[in-house]
């Protein structure tokens, strides 16, 4: 079992990191939490907590930026119905802090807002995790600076969140008129925040 994976990061993008290490290239799934604490760090050394999923098809690794995301992500996945790339898609919608306080107060209904969760799986999530949520401990202030952090903007923000949507499975048309509507309205958004507004909204 890997438990980090130390190296130079090779590539970025808003779901996948690839880390060299001992010249192996590790293709690493992550929310966009972990992708905020990553920008502007390529080609320097990182370190990002790992967990392996493994199935019969399948060999991915998820990587977080710290030890309490990993857990959250952990419980998500221990819950029936909740596979690897929902629980990113749920820390992709909300920061590791936010997840914690949704479930732990019992909101299913903002729970609910991630797409394809629907009301019963985000019931079923804060019966199984409600108390388990509590226990975990996070930086909640560092959640908070990497929900609200600012990025000067540029050209590349609506291709990047278009690709970061499409990754995650949704049509490009439908990605790249929500993000432009985002952005129409906010267009100091940053890449992070611009995916995080488009989840709630596909």
């Amino acid at each position: 079992m890997i438990d980090y994976i130390k190296g130079q990061l090779a590539e970025l993008m808003p779901a996948v990191a690839v880390v060299e290490a001992a010249g192996v290239g590790y293709e690493i799934n992550i929310s966009l939490s972990t992708y905020s604490s990553l920008a502007g760090k390529e080609n320097q050394e990182t370190k990002l907590w790992v967990t392996e999923i493994i199935r019969e098809d399948t060999h991915d690794l998820f990587g977080f930026g710290d030890k309490g995301e990993r857990e959250i992500f952990l419980l998500l996945v221990s819950v029936s119905g909740i596979g690897a790339n929902t629980a990113r898609m749920i820390l992709s919608t909300f920061t590791a802090a936010e997840v914690r306080t949704i479930v732990a107060t019992g909101n299913a209904k903002v729970l609910s807002q991630v797409k394809g969760l629907g009301l019963k799986t985000a019931q079923r999530i804060i019966v199984d995790l409600k108390d388990k949520m509590l226990k975990v401990d996070l930086d909640t202030t560092s959640a908070s600076e990497l929900a609200f952090a600012e990025y000067e903007i540029d050209s590349s923000i609506k291709q990047e969140a278009v690709s970061a949507l499409t990754m995650l499975g949704f049509a490009a048309a439908p990605s790249n008129k929500v993000v432009e509507k985002i952005l129409k309205a906010e267009p100091t958004a940053n890449v992070e925040t611009v995916i995080r507004k488009a989840l709630k909204m596909l």
